[in-house]
């Protein structure tokens, strides 16, 4: 079976294949930049009501936990307060954060778009029949791509935040927390646990260049294992609890990489097998 390939691609230079590249990352650049508008526009939306959230004692993490507190008897997860306050120490501060809280929303917003420009970059290499998946490809990595950014968000976000900000090492220190510092640890937290979630995606195509197989991910899942732990440690506070709650949907990501790598793998022995 021959791949289909778009127009006079196969005809391309490198330099003309660069300058495809550059004009899809101009493109997803300026999505980012529209949503980032929109997100610049929203101000008080977008920091009153998302960003500041897992500050308050009432956010809706801190009721979950301190419900299944309770439930066992006991109220040792339930937060009553959160004792640190913002501050800003800098003259253009609050607005260089501004910018910053702006463009990672865009980046999110747009993540949709900047994968369908990912996809019909790499397509003409791709065979027709792959070629057709481009709507499963830009839903499942989206799909997966936002459930990370919740995952950071209503999960990692607030239990460093708790932690972190009930942390003392004397009860001499104030705790006066700058806000780009606090924004900082939300943007990291939530956009790498976008991007942890994309693991399936990049073991689909790690597979299919024949870089990984199901067998190697067997036998480096212990490797693995202690790998999720260490960045569970590193991105969580350290607590076992947190890091089991942290740990627990990395591992199965990984299990289903296993499965779809075994998938993949599957598919292009058949393929090799009907060329034959």
């Amino acid at each position: 079976m021959k791949k289909k390939k778009r127009k006079n691609t196969s005809e391309m230079s490198f330099l003309d294949h660069v300058e495809e590249l550059r004009w899809h990352l101009v493109r997803s650049a300026l999505a980012i930049f529209v949503f980032g508008i929109i997100a610049f526009l929203m101000k008080g939306f977008i920091f009153d009501t998302i960003i500041f959230a897992p500050k308050d004692p009432n956010f809706i993490t801190y009721r979950f936990f301190c419900n299944v507190s309770k439930f066992f008897g006991a109220d040792g997860l339930c937060i009553t307060d959160i004792p640190f306050k913002f501050q800003s120490l800098a003259m253009g501060e609050q607005f260089s954060v501004h910018i910053w809280t702006s463009i990672t929303a865009g980046i999110i917003l747009a993540f949709p778009f900047i994968i369908w420009e990912f996809w019909k970059f790499i397509s003409p290499g791709l065979y027709d029949k792959e070629r057709k998946g481009a709507k499963t490809f830009i839903i499942i990595s989206s799909f997966l791509f936002f459930i990370g950014v919740l995952f950071g968000y209503y999960i990692i976000t607030p239990l460093s935040v708790n932690f972190l900000g009930n942390y003392s090492v004397s009860n001499l220190v104030e705790r006066n927390i700058k806000i780009g510092s606090y924004i900082s640890l939300m943007r990291s937290t939530v956009l790498a646990s976008g991007f942890i979630f994309e693991l399936p995606i990049v073991m689909y195509f790690l597979t299919k260049m024949g870089i990984v197989t199901p067998d190697f991910l067997r036998t480096y899942r212990k490797h693995a294992l202690v790998v999720v732990l260490l960045l569970a440690a590193i991105i969580t506070p350290p607590d076992i609890i947190s890091q089991v709650i942290v740990t627990i949907p990395i591992m199965g990501l990984y299990e289903i990489s296993i499965f779809i790598s075994k998938a993949v793998l599957k598919n292009e022995l058949k393929k090799e097998k009907s060329n034959e």
